[in-house]
C-alpha cells in the first residue's frame, strides 16, 4: 500500500509540474498590463527569514480534549534570487536565532514547493519529521515550566495540490509570493483544482499521555492515512496607494479517504469524507525596484475520524522578505540566458 501511495504521489507531482510548465509556455503577458507589471529582464534578489513546520493536532471526541504536537524547527536566515521561472533560496538556522527552550530536538526534512505559473498554483509537500513536544507547557509533565517531549514520535506527510486561476489576466500570485511582479490594481480570482495527501504518524508508545486521557481504550500508537478530492476557493489582492498591498486566499477541499489507527493490541480502518482548508496571506510594500513583505502559507489536512479520535495535520511556512531587483551585468546575463533556453518561458 505504501509503495502504491508513493507511486500515485509521484505521478500526480510530475503531472502538476508538467502542466504548470506547459501553461507557462503559452502565457505571454504584456508588460502593459494595467493590473500587474512583470519584470522579465530583472533579477529579483532577496534577504529573508523563514520557519517551516508540520504539526499534529489530536482531538479526543469523548471529552473534546485537544493535544497539539509541534516540532522544534529552526528560524532560518538566508538569501535567494528569482529569474523568470527559476528560484533559488539558501537559508540556515543560526544558533543565535534559535536559543534552547527545552522543547527537545527535532530532526526533519521539510520539502515545500509552492509554484506559481501564470494560470495555476501548484503546491508539493514532502514532510519527514522525528521529535515532537506538546505545545502547552506543563501538560503531561510534573512541572508547569517543562514540556512533554516525545523524541520517538515520527511524522511523514506527502501530498500535492493544483489549482486553476480563472482571472489570471488581472491577478498575480507572483507579485505576492515570488516578488518578480508588481500588482498595481486590486483584483481577485476564483480557484478550482484537486489535491491528494497521505502519510503516517507513529511512536514507541501511545500518542496521548495516559494521565491526561479518558479514552484509554482508544489511545493509539500509530496512524496511517490517505485522502484525495476536489478543491475550490478565492484569492484577492487589495492595493492601496499603488504600492501597499494585502493578498489573501482560501481554498476548501472535500477529502475522501481513510485512516488506519493502530493500538497496542489491534488496528481499525475507517473510511469517510473530511473538509480541508488551505490558507495564504501576504502583506507588504511593492515598487519597481524593491519590495518588503511578510507571507504565510498554511495547509490543514483533517483526517477521517476513527474510534473517537479526530486528527489534523498542520503544515505551514512563515517568511519575511526584503527584496531588491537588479539589472544583471554582462557576465551574469550570459549565464541567465541558459535558463531562457531550457525554461518554459
Amino acid at each position: 500500500m505504501i509503495r502504491l501511495l508513493f507511486s500515485l504521489f509521484r505521478f500526480f507531482g510530475i503531472y502538476c509540474i508538467v502542466l504548470a510548465a506547459a501553461t507557462e509556455m503559452r502565457a505571454q503577458t504584456s508588460s502593459e498590463n494595467e493590473y500587474y507589471q512583470p519584470f522579465p529582464d530583472l533579477l529579483t534578489t532577496r534577504f529573508y527569514f523563514s520557519q517551516k513546520y508540520t504539526g499534529l493536532r489530536i482531538r479526543d471526541k469523548i471529552d473534546d480534549s485537544r493535544y497539539l504536537y509541534v516540532p522544534n524547527t529552526t528560524l532560518n536566515m538566508g538569501i535567494g534570487a528569482t529569474y523568470k521561472w527559476a528560484t533559488l533560496n539558501l537559508g540556515y538556522g543560526f544558533g543565535f536565532l534559535n536559543p534552547d527552550k527545552n522543547q527537545g530536538d527535532t530532526r526533519y526534512l521539510d520539502l515545500q514547493a509552492h509554484i506559481y505559473p501564470r494560470k495555476f498554483v501548484v503546491d508539493v509537500f514532502g514532510q519527514f519529521y522525528k521529535g515532537y513536544h506538546l505545545q502547552e507547557r506543563g501538560r503531561g509533565v510534573a512541572t508547569d515550566e517543562a514540556f512533554y517531549v516525545r523524541p520517538d514520535l515520527a511524522l511523514t506527510k506527502i501530498g500535492a495540490s493544483v489549482q486553476y486561476l480563472f482571472n489570471h489576466e488581472r491577478f498575480s500570485y507572483r507579485a505576492a509570493f515570488m516578488q518578480n511582479e508588481w500588482q498595481k490594481k486590486s483584483a481577485g480570482t476564483f480557484l478550482l483544482g484537486f489535491e491528494m495527501y497521505g502519510g503516517r504518524v507513529a511512536g514507541d508508545s501511545v500518542l496521548v499521555p495516559v494521565p491526561l486521557i479518558r479514552n484509554t481504550a482508544g489511545n493509539f500508537t500509530s496512524l496511517n492515512f490517505f485522502e484525495f478530492g476536489p478543491n475550490a476557493g478565492y484569492a484577492y489582492t487589495l492595493v492601496f496607494k499603488k504600492h501597499f498591498f494585502v493578498t489573501a486566499s482560501a481554498a476548501a477541499n472535500l477529502g475522501i479517504g481513510y485512516t488506519e489507527k493502530e493500538t497496542e493490541t489491534n488496528s481499525h480502518t475507517q473510511w469517510g469524507v473530511k473538509p480541508n482548508i488551505f490558507w495564504r496571506g501576504v502583506i507588504g510594500y511593492n515598487a519597481s525596484r524593491w519590495s518588503v513583505n511578510v507571507n504565510y502559507v498554511r495547509n490543514n489536512v483533517r483526517l477521517v475520524s476513527n474510534e473517537g479520535f479526530s486528527n489534523t495535520m498542520l503544515t505551514g511556512n512563515y517568511r519575511l522578505n526584503f527584496v531588491y531587483r537588479i539589472n544583471p551585468g554582462p557576465k551574469l546575463s550570459k549565464l541567465l540566458r541558459h535558463l531562457d533556453r531550457v525554461g518554459p518561458e
